[in-house]
Order: C-alpha cells, then sequence, then structure tokens
C-alpha cells in the first residue's frame, strides 16, 4: 500500500509499506494491505512503519494527528512535527 506522512511544514515519508502501527486516541491499531476504508484521530506515541523494500523499521513520534485508509493508500496528517525516534 502507499503511504504518505504529512505535517505543517513538510513531506516526512513517502512510499509503499506493509504494515503501519499507529496510536490512536482510543488506543494502538495496525493497518495493513486491503484494510477497510478509515478515518480516525490519532494521540501522543508512536507510528512504526515497515517499508516494502526494506527490512529496518521507521519510528516516527507524533504529538496528535489524523489517518486516512482508502484503496491501499494511506495519509498521515500530524499537527504536530514529526520527528524520527532515533533523532
Amino acid at each position: 500500500m502507499d503511504l504518505i506522512v504529512l505535517t505543517p511544514d513538510k513531506k516526512v515519508f513517502e512510499g509503499k509499506v506493509n504494515r503501519i502501527s499507529a496510536p490512536g486516541v482510543e488506543g494502538e491499531f495496525e493497518v495493513l494491505d486491503n484494510h477497510a476504508a478509515l478515518v480516525s484521530s490519532l494521540g501522543f506515541g508512536t507510528i512504526l512503519i515497515t517499508p516494502s523494500e526494506s527490512k529496518e523499521l521507521i519510528n516516527l513520534s507524533i504529538q496528535s494527528g489524523f489517518i486516512e485508509v482508502l484503496d491501499n493508500k494511506v495519509s498521515l496528517l500530524v499537527q504536530e512535527q514529526a520527528v524520527a525516534a532515533s533523532e
């Protein structure tokens, strides 16, 4: 599936992924290939991204935001600055 992660300032990530784990306001959830359509608020926590072409996870720490899943396209709109957890 295709993923794009945006903040008000920049594009943080764009590419093909196998799995996304996100901190919803009611708890953590995962999005996999062919997931049902979804729009949800995100809370404070870490987004874990498994890219299709790499075995290394990408960790993004966020404060809040929104996720939209539709037709194997996922958009993460993060209101606060997303920062790689290793930074």
